[in-house]
């Protein structure tokens, strides 16, 4: 029964797909007529009022010519009626408007007209198309779309984090090659997809999530040298348990946003270690090699700006608060200072990391080693392996504690203001 209702459920898929894909499809044809439609119209009126300006712009000078011989034919017309009516009056009167004849006649130039164009030189408008637009939007038309049974690329993990999600994809084509990928989210009451990265990475954490919350994931590729994006992956669901990380608020030094998540150093008069307003618990991880469950505790970093650095600077984590240190740099604790040194309980390690800059993420991720006794048997010695990342370098190395721990404590120092830091 379990394999029918699976089967039926498959069925299913396929055929809501192929009905979406079928009105994706009219509905774009449709909109690209539409578009194509309005656009050859208004080429067209354009080249139409092309061509009245040129008509009048050439025609002008012709009506102005012929207006002109006009005119001249007329006053020439007008003076032999008045010579003819002078010469039929008597010998008084003749003489008088012969002399106003003779008068407008030597104003009057019957034999100066304008000079009209040559036939050749009067312009004759035409108009140059060519067809062979016709086979090229053909071809453009020809190829345009496609239709696949799956899409290129498939996201392929969710994790969980303290108020983020990590987004994992690869692609499922190997013929198709992948320039940037596209990732979008949602809460799964929202029927609005937003963009979280364009890029040519493969992972990417989506941060701002609260906890216990369904949202929707989904992503997509453009094909190397290509415009246009491949078809959606189909649409996954994640959530995260576990809730967001938080500074202490109300810390002198330091300001925060409204989520808490962010820190910004902003007094250079006071000093101190901010640490987070809560410890974070280790989870449980079952190591399949090992065939055991391990505790881990993993936490991130990213610098958003950076102020003048200081030796005495510090990012890290601790097994618990202590109020009057003005540093990480200290006895249960590790950092990383923003110079690159590795601090373990206070002591720097001779293998450093890369200065920490404007954009630079820090990752912290740690577990259970082993629980031992010293040699005089009051007590045990906790031992933590501890991998610190940055800037595609890593450190490793144990961490020892004076007793057992199931949570630590996120902090950091800075001396000079500008520092502003995101956890996560």
């Amino acid at each position: 029964m379990g394999i029918g209702r699976r089967g039926q459920g498959q069925k299913g898929k396929i055929k809501e797909s192929a009905s979406q894909t079928r009105n994706v499809l009219k509905q774009h044809f449709s909109d690209l007529k539409e578009t194509l439609g309005k656009l050859l119209d208004e080429r067209l009126v354009t080249l139409l009022q092309e061509v009245d300006a040129i008509e009048q712009e050439t025609m002008k000078p012709l009506d102005d010519c012929q207006k002109l011989i006009e005119h001249g034919v007329n006053t020439a017309e007008d003076l032999v009626r008045e010579g003819e009516i002078a010469i039929l009056g008597g010998i008084e009167e003749q003489n008088e408007k012969l002399w106003s004849f003779t008068k407008k006649a030597s104003h009057i130039q019957l034999d100066s007209l304008p000079e009209v164009p040559l036939l050749v030189d009067v312009p004759c408008l035409s108009a140059q198309l060519d067809d062979s637009v016709l086979n090229i939007v053909k071809d453009h038309i020809f190829k345009h779309g496609t239709v696949a049974s799956r899409p290129p690329v498939q996201i392929e993990e969710l994790i969980e984090k303290p108020g983020g999600i990590i987004v994992r994809w690869c692609k499922v084509d190997d013929d198709f090659t992948a320039q940037d990928y596209r990732l979008q989210f949602r809460k799964c009451t929202s029927n609005h997809f937003e963009d979280v990265y364009v890029g040519s990475e493969t992972e990417f954490i989506v941060l701002h999530i609260d906890p216990n919350v369904d949202y929707q994931f989904r992503v997509c590729a453009r094909g190397d040298g290509r415009q246009e994006w491949s078809p959606w992956s189909v649409p996954q669901i994640g959530h995260s348990t576990l809730v967001p990380h938080e500074w202490t608020a109300g810390f002198e030094g330091y300001s925060l946003s409204s989520r808490r998540n962010i820190a910004l150093r902003n007094d250079s008069e006071s000093s101190g270690v901010l640490y987070s307003r809560a410890p974070t618990y280790f989870s449980a991880r079952y190591n399949v090699i090992l065939r055991k469950c391990e505790m881990t505790f993993d936490l991130m970093y990213r610098v958003e700006t950076v102020g003048q650095p200081d030796r005495r600077d510090s990012i890290g984590v601790c097994a618990e608060k202590q109020s009057g240190c003005d540093s990480l740099q200290r006895d249960q604790a590790v950092c990383i200072c923003t110079n690159g040194a590795v601090f373990v309980n206070g002591k720097e390690m001779t293998n450093q990391l890369p200065a920490v800059t404007s954009g630079s993420t820090v990752t912290f991720d740690i577990e259970t080693v082993t629980l031992g006794t010293t040699n005089n048997n009051e007590g045990g010695n906790f031992k933590l392996r501890v991998t610190i990342s940055s800037n595609n370098r890593e450190v490793v190395f144990d961490w020892l504690l004076d007793q057992s721990c199931g949570s630590l404590y996120f902090g950091c120092s800075f001396f000079y203001p500008g520092w502003k830091v995101l956890v996560f």
